[in-house]
């Protein structure tokens, strides 16, 4: 047995998060489905983190243990040739047996995506959050930056009756809110598609809907519906009715997991 670390990407819309779930469509089922014919029995496959249902990946990593002597491309290309076309193995390695895909994380980088502009562009509909209303980057990177450090984020998680066991104390290493025009191929539509707004969050591990709800309020932030300060209340509140909104699912990319 060989314990094989792979990078994984996918279009989350049409699944039901990461995590295997009965009579859902999800990652975790896609990826240990097509490995079962490539392995000859069932295998379990773990992820380093539970994406929700909606959200994408650009570097989701996981991990499994394989009796077949395939080497890591030859893997990745009979992984691929059996997953659905909205799932892809960028990459697989074989690692120590000891490696855990989620217990050896150290990081991990979400990227959320607004789009800015009256008309949203069709093609972005399933990878952005679209706000018709003008909204200030540099506001809402101010008062990211209150956030940075390590803190207790109770107030940017899931609701109460949702919540796990645990500490809700999380270090933000890097949050960046960065306004990126639109793409050289939508430049025929016009200003009226705006630009991408990108806020990047690093960090130690999230809780649940952390970065989406860090975004909700950041966007209140940036159409001035609430003042940079008062995200530092917030923070401070431990409340999660004193923050923004969560932040719809189709916005959010996990780019990469850190290990050292």
């Amino acid at each position: 047995m060989r314990t094989f670390k792979l990078t994984l990407a996918y279009d989350g819309t049409d699944y039901a998060g990461w995590q295997r779930q009965h009579k859902a469509a999800t990652i975790q089922a896609a990826v240990e489905a097509a490995l079962r014919p490539i392995e000859g029995r069932p295998v379990t496959v773990h992820g380093a983190g539970r994406t929700d249902a909606g959200v994408h990946a650009l570097g989701q990593v996981a991990s499994v243990r394989l009796a077949h002597p395939l080497a890591p491309p030859a893997l990745v290309r009979a992984l691929n040739a059996r997953l659905p076309p909205d799932v892809r193995a960028l990459h697989a390695e074989q690692v120590a047996d000891r490696f855990h895909a989620r217990f050896d994380a150290r990081g991990k980088v979400y990227r959320y995506r607004l789009a800015a502009g009256p008309v949203a562009n069709p093609l972005d509909r399933r990878y952005v959050w679209h706000l018709p209303q003008p909204v200030d980057p540099a506001a809402m990177q101010a008062a990211g930056a209150l956030l940075r450090g390590r803190h207790d984020f109770a107030a940017f998680q899931t609701a109460a009756g949702e919540r796990g066991p645990g500490s809700t104390e999380r270090t933000i290493a890097a949050l960046r809110v960065v306004a990126e025009p639109g793409p050289a191929w939508s430049a025929a539509a016009g200003e009226r598609c705006g630009g991408v707004i990108d806020v990047e969050v690093e960090g130690d591990g999230f809780l649940r809907h952390m970065v989406r709800t860090i975004v909700g309020t950041l966007v209140e932030v940036g159409r001035a519906r609430r003042s940079v300060t008062d995200v530092a209340a917030v923070l401070a509140s431990g409340r999660r009715a004193r923050a923004g909104p969560t932040a719809p699912a189709r916005g959010l990319f996990l780019v990469r997991v850190d290990y050292s």
